[in-house]
């Protein structure tokens, strides 16, 4: 038996395989689908089946909890890896505010814990890089597009300019 967050209990993975479910729909009274009570369980390969089945990795339950929450509570790091490496959103708050690494973290699944503050760094990382390098490509391109106003106020006579005049850049 699997006891869900509502206090209902569920019988263990074999309520994930019933025919004829749809693979979001929530399943219980708490709005918990499949893909939420296989990473409660701390079923990996539940979790696969569904997440190949295509089950939304951030279906949020009546409390806000999404399946990255799920595992974090129940310290599974395999449901968390997978889940992570199918790009569940990691910083995604629950109702009482709270991200799957806050409940690792007051759940005492270190672990857990510290593997989701390795991921959100090396995520807060990649994005500091992503930006840094779009914003000189915005830089360029407003520098070529300034560049460009500067010779047509120029050339207000209607003359061709030469290509070889006195350029700054």
């Amino acid at each position: 038996m699997l006891l869900l967050d509502c206090g209902a209990e569920v019988d263990g993975p074999q309520c994930l395989l019933e025919p004829g479910s749809a693979v979001n729909a929530p399943r219980d009274a708490c709005g918990q689908s499949p893909v939420h009570l296989a990473a409660q369980a701390g079923h990996p390969y539940f979790l696969l089946w569904q997440l190949q089945a295509g089950a939304d990795l951030n279906q949020q339950d009546a409390f806000g909890e999404a399946p990255i929450h799920k595992a974090a509570k129940v310290g599974s790091l395999e449901c968390l890896s997978l889940l992570v490496a199918s790009d569940a959103l990691i910083d995604l708050r629950n109702k009482n505010g709270q991200t799957a690494e806050d409940l690792a973290w007051s759940c005492g699944f270190l672990e857990c814990a510290k593997f989701l503050t390795t991921v959100k760094h090396t995520q807060s990382m990649k994005l500091c890089e992503q930006s840094k390098h779009s914003f000189n490509t915005d830089k360029r391109g407003l520098l070529l597009k300034n560049k460009r106003a500067y010779r047509n106020a120029d050339n207000s006579n209607g003359k061709k300019q030469r290509s070889d005049a006195g350029h700054l850049c």
